[in-house]
């Protein structure tokens, strides 16, 4: 008998850093009767946060998978990091939930990071309730961080909950769509587990009442029947309410706001309810597409059903001892113990040789797992983040995920000849787990440079290397991962390849249009569609359109020019930095009946590449991180004086109380260090974020002196 998918719920928890999010993980655990005793990450005993390095450091670092029952349901659910410098873990995971929770500081409210897992949350069409966290704090109000979702998230949010007191004041919440006021017990020793429902307070009756005004007319203007209700002054039911805010939230139309401490273990199984009552199933999603191996035009469909072709998708992939752990969310079908599936994206076929229900670090065997599920698989060998696995007879491509680029590198060599084996395959596995993480080995200096996407990440993945993996590494400073592109435009640049010494010669001949190309369609100022940027050959910021006809240049020689062109780009022409956001155009050449080949056009694309960037005026590139300083008022001066001297430019200063919060645009290679520094200019008291934003010409006199360390 085919289970029920209706009582399935995959969802994940995202925030920024320090919201709460695992903690809420860790109550969720616990009041499913998934572990016996609660965990806490201030104690390095939390579940969801099993790697040593965790435990030391008090935060996430990878995202982490468990199953657990609420009423007569089940929910897959992931706990993402928070630390910017481990976004592809909140990238991948969103990229395969059906839902989410995003969870806010009850005195912060939005942050910097929070408006990054928002994004990622659009990006992937994820439906989110909202969690108003840590409302005992000093300093939480509801009323700021609500505003906040709406004002700097611009999201349609809707309270369903209010707290009862903040803060010190903070003893329950009241539930605006059964319009009762929930008092729990805050003894320690009752875990949350004891609470009293009550009528709402006189004193609070005014403001529930408004807040309960608000929700029904926002979720009314979602429903018409409910509108018509609304206007001839119709009450409107508890049971009419939820299921109308459920299809709003699945919409995208309202995201439900609940409030809590996680910490002291309130409002946890009310939010539980929530992500049943308001979150999607995998049959009220639509069917998953994805295209033809064939043919990128030709779209398929797998429906959520056993009976469907087996179709899934790899967003994970952990290095173990007894084999890597694949992490697959299976879309439609079943997949069987002992299968072969065929991984499209690599044309490869692929053994399942056990099938495991994750729970954090402990594994359940199964024999089977259907649509909906999130499992780990052992006996993949080939796939990486974002490969599609499927029905051998019916193969489909489903969308990857996109990460983003390195923004930040350092050397990295063995200690001894032992290591040096040794690294060149701990490197491939890291590679394999996590798509931000790159290494490539330099023929001029003889050293490996490994990137990644910050200063924690690479130190996390050094320690990686030593601690997990028994390889003794010294390692560099950190480095800025610039990049390289053009600021004009170059017409008519000839490369040619001539060679003649005896027998048969080389000749290849191109001529090439260069110009500045970013993807963005300059008169909306928005992306190109996808079909046109494939026609326009766009792949890694680069692109390269063919406009020979006429045979000047056989069909055959085309690819080749392309891939000289490519090539060059990847080493750059000014200081060997990968060249971005370019556009070639082939638009002539010529060729010898019998000295041209492959080789010969490869090189003359490189030759005219290179001599094309010199004319457009190629230039450096820097990237540009978002910087979110909060400080108490005294040390504000402090602050912007050092990110002025930082080359910052302060985009806005935002007054909380008598804290500060500045925010501004810094180039990368002036943060080295800039935590310490922070914490000795305001003895402590001020904190820090920052994220990868854009990047920007380096000015004249850092280009010089880029070149000149590059020479």
């Amino acid at each position: 008998m085919d289970r029920d998918l209706t009582k399935l719920r995959n969802i994940g928890i995202a925030a920024h850093i320090d919201a709460g999010k695992t903690t809420v993980s860790e109550r969720i655990l616990y009041y499913t009767g998934k572990t016996h005793k609660m965990g806490e990450v201030h104690e390095g005993t939390a579940v969801m946060d099993f790697l040593e390095e965790e435990q030391e450091r008090g935060i996430t670092i990878q995202s982490a998978a468990t199953t657990c029952p609420w009423r007569d349901y089940i929910i897959n659910l992931i706990d993402t990091p928070g630390h910017v410098d481990f976004t592809a873990e909140v990238e991948r995971s969103m990229r395969v939930l059906d839902g989410a929770i995003a969870v806010f500081d009850g005195k912060e409210g939005v942050e910097a990071q929070s408006e990054t897992i928002w994004r990622q949350a659009t990006k992937y069409d994820v439906p989110r309730l909202c969690l108003v966290n840590k409302m005992d704090k000093v300093g939480a109000d509801f009323d700021f961080s609500f505003k906040s979702i709406v004002e700097r998230l611009g999201a349609p949010a809707v309270a369903v909950q209010l707290p009862i007191g903040q803060a010190d004041t903070f003893k329950g919440i009241i539930d605006l769509v059964r319009q009762v006021a929930i008092y729990y017990s805050l003894n320690e020793d009752d875990k949350g587990n004891k609470w009293e429902e009550k009528p709402i307070p006189a004193e609070e009756k005014a403001r529930v009442e408004k807040w309960r005004h608000d929700l029904i007319e926002k979720v009314a203007e979602t429903d018409e029947i409910l509108t018509d209700k609304y206007l001839h002054g119709q009450e409107i039911g508890e049971a009419e309410l939820k299921a109308a805010l459920r299809r709003a939230t699945m919409s995208f139309k309202l995201h439900p706001v609940f409030v809590g401490s996680a910490l002291k273990y309130v409002g946890i199984q009310p939010l539980l309810d929530g992500i049943i009552d308001y979150l999607p199933s995998p049959l009220d999603l639509p069917p998953v597409k994805g295209h033809d191996v064939d043919d990128d035009q030709v779209i398929l469909e797998r429906k959520p059903d056993t009976k469907e072709p087996f179709c899934g998708l790899v967003f994970k992939i952990v290095n173990d001892q007894h084999g890597d752990l694949t992490y697959v969310r299976i879309y439609s079908g079943r997949l069987e113990r002992g299968a072969r599936v065929l991984n499209t994206n690599r044309d490869k076929k692929e053994n399942i040789s056990r099938l495991f229900q994750m729970h954090a670090q402990d594994r359940i065997a199964m024999d089977v797992a259907e649509v909906g599920d999130i499992v780990a698989v052992i006996g993949i060998k080939d796939a990486i983040t974002g490969d599609t696995l499927c029905d051998m007879d019916y193969p489909i491509l489903l969308e990857r995920p996109t990460f983003p680029e390195p923004v930040i590198s350092m050397s990295i060599e063995p200690k001894s000849a032992g290591d040096k084996q040794r690294l060149g395959e701990a490197l491939t596995t890291l590679k394999r787990e996590d798509p931000t993480f790159q290494a490539r080995y330099d023929e001029e200096t003889g050293q490996t440079v490994i990137s990644g996407m910050g200063e924690l990440h690479l130190e996390i993945l050094r320690n990686k290397l030593i601690r997990d993996m028994k390889v003794d590494v010294l390692v560099g400073r950190p480095k800025v991962a610039y990049k390289e592109t053009i600021a004009g435009t170059a017409l008519n640049i000839r490369g040619k390849h001539v060679k003649q010494s005896g027998g048969r010669g080389q000749y290849g001949d191109c001529t090439i249009n260069i110009e500045p190309f970013d993807g963005i369609d300059r008169t909306t100022g928005k992306p190109f569609e996808p079909e046109v940027l494939k026609k326009l050959g766009w792949k890694d910021s680069f692109a390269f359109e063919n406009k020979v006809f006429g045979g000047s240049i056989p069909k055959e020689y085309i690819p080749s020019i392309e891939y000289g062109c490519r090539m060059a780009a990847k080493t750059g022409v000014l200081a060997g930095y990968p060249m971005i956001n370019v556009k070639v155009t082939l638009t002539d050449g010529s060729y010898h009946t019998v000295d041209s080949s492959q080789v010969a056009f490869e090189l003359a694309g490189s030759l005219a590449f290179k001599e094309a960037c010199q004319k457009a005026r190629a230039t450096i590139l820097e990237p540009i991180m978002k910087v979110v300083v909060t400080t108490p008022e005294d040390f504000v001066g402090n602050v912007t004086g050092d990110l002025n001297r930082r080359r910052g430019v302060i985009v806005n200063s935002d007054q909380r109380g008598n804290t500060r919060i500045v925010e501004a645009e810094v180039p990368l290679s002036e943060m080295f260090g800039y935590t310490t520094e922070l914490r000795s200019m305001s003895t402590g008291r001020a904190s820090s974020v920052m994220e990868p934003l854009k990047y920007a010409p380096v000015p004249n006199n850092i280009r010089t002196q880029i070149l000149e360390e590059n020479k």
